[in-house]
Formats: C-alpha cells, structure tokens, sequence
C-alpha cells in the first residue's frame, strides 16, 4: 500500500435540490492525466506506457531516455505529470527534476527508481518531486501513484515512506540534543544519543565506525559535561531531553 499526502475526496455539494439532467456515471473521469515517462531503460518505457495507455484515466504523451530529453519534451509537450528515474545518462532525475520544476512548477514528478538510500530519497524531495516509488511496485500501485501525483498529493512506498519518517526523526532527535545540550560538540550529542537507546560502546563504537578508545573518551567528556556520574543518570539526562526515540 502506498502512502498518499494531501489528497482528499471531493466535497458533496450542499443543497438537496433535484438533479435537472441525467446524472454522471459513478468514477466518471473528466480530463485524462497526460503522462510523460523518462527512463534509459527502453523496455521498461514501454511497460510504463502500456499501463497507461490500457488505462482510461491515463495517457503516455511521450518518452525519454535521458534527463536532457525528459527536460526538453516536458517543455514542449508539458505533461500533467512525469514519471521519472534517478540513474540516466546525461543527466540525472533530480537535476531533469530541478530544472523543470524550475520552469514548470505545476507538473507533478513521480520518482521510480531502483535506489532507496536515504540520500537519493532526500535528494529528490529537495529538488521538488511529488512522489518516490521503487520499481518493485506493481502495476496498481504505480497507476494509483500517478493519479495521486496527477491530482496534486505526494505518493510514497512503504519503504520510502518509513525512511522518511526515520530520517524526520533523527533530524527532530539531533534538533532536541542541540538544544538540550549545547556545551556538547556533535559528535558528542551522537554518542549521547546512542547511548540514551540504550547501545553498548562496542555498538556505538562499530555504529560511528571509532574505536573504542575514542568512544570512551567522548563518554568521558559527556559525563563531565553534563555532571553525571553514571551512564544511567546520563540516559536518564538524555531521555528527558526526547532522545533515544528513534
């Protein structure tokens, strides 16, 4: 299941007045969401664009191969929305992103990629793309994912929606060391962190790739700092400050 952002069913008009016409076949589609699909990969444009075309809510407008061709036909053709990978020559997903969003803010861009690392994942969400899927999703969730972007909702895998909510609470959990604990340096307030989840220092130690030595010497300093006397009393500390969630 897909995680969907900002999208909710249109409103029941208000009245009770008697309908003057024949009334509008139920799930009735006024305009067909024109896709355009950029991926190097030629074979799997064309699956792409037979999921579309075989769907009467969808239509493929066009294809390319490389981040410069899918910048070029998006201002040419101008797409409702552009279904886009990472990884292609000549230029890249989140650069074609950037660009184009640069001179089309209203096209929504939906990532399919095969990359889940967190830096690609926040790398197009900077560069303004509505929607992030891998492309082990299937064929329904990849047409309700272009529909949601296509009505202006931002669209996530599971994967990705879950590596988004780890990333915005590391960066809350980090926020809350800075302001808790200033005199700390920030390697120290990643230390205090891992020590509030409860890790040993040879985890910390394999975790932050230190050796132990410099472990404890950072454990030593965060205990003079923070006057405790106990790693307990420094969890207690920390925990206290909203660390140690994640």
């Amino acid at each position: 299941m897909i995680a969907v952002v900002g999208h909710t069913e249109p409103a029941e008009p208000a009245g009770s007045a008697e309908p003057t016409g024949p009334a509008e076949p139920t799930g009735s589609v006024t305009e067909v969401v024109r896709v355009l699909v950029a991926d190097d990969h030629p074979m799997f444009r064309a699956g792409i664009g037979m999921l579309l075309d075989t769907d009467p809510r969808t239509s493929s407008v066009g294809e390319a191969a490389t981040g410069t061709e899918a910048v070029a036909l998006a201002l040419r053709l101008r797409p409702d929305v552009i279904v886009m990978d990472l990884h292609m020559p000549d230029q890249d997903g989140v650069s074609a992103t950037r660009q184009i969003l640069d001179q089309l803010p209203e096209v929504g861009i939906l990532i399919l990629t095969m990359s889940d690392e967190d830096e690609a994942v926040v790398a197009a969400l900077r560069a303004g793309a509505r929607g992030y899927l891998l492309k082990e999703a299937g064929p329904a969730e990849i047409l309700a994912a272009v529909l949601s972007v296509g009505e202006g909702a931002s669209v996530f895998g599971p994967s990705i929606a879950r590596r988004i909510t780890a990333l915005l609470t590391g960066a809350a959990s980090a926020s809350a060391a800075v302001s808790a604990f200033p005199e700390l340096t920030e390697r120290e307030r990643e230390v205090l962190e891992l020590i509030a989840r409860g890790m040993s220092n040879p985890a910390i130690a394999r975790h932050l790739v230190l050796s132990p030595k410099t472990v404890r010497n950072h454990i030593s300093n965060i205990f003079a700092k923070l006057q405790v006397q106990a790693r307990a009393e420094a969890i207690v500390r920390a925990r206290e400050a909203g660390l140690g969630r994640a």
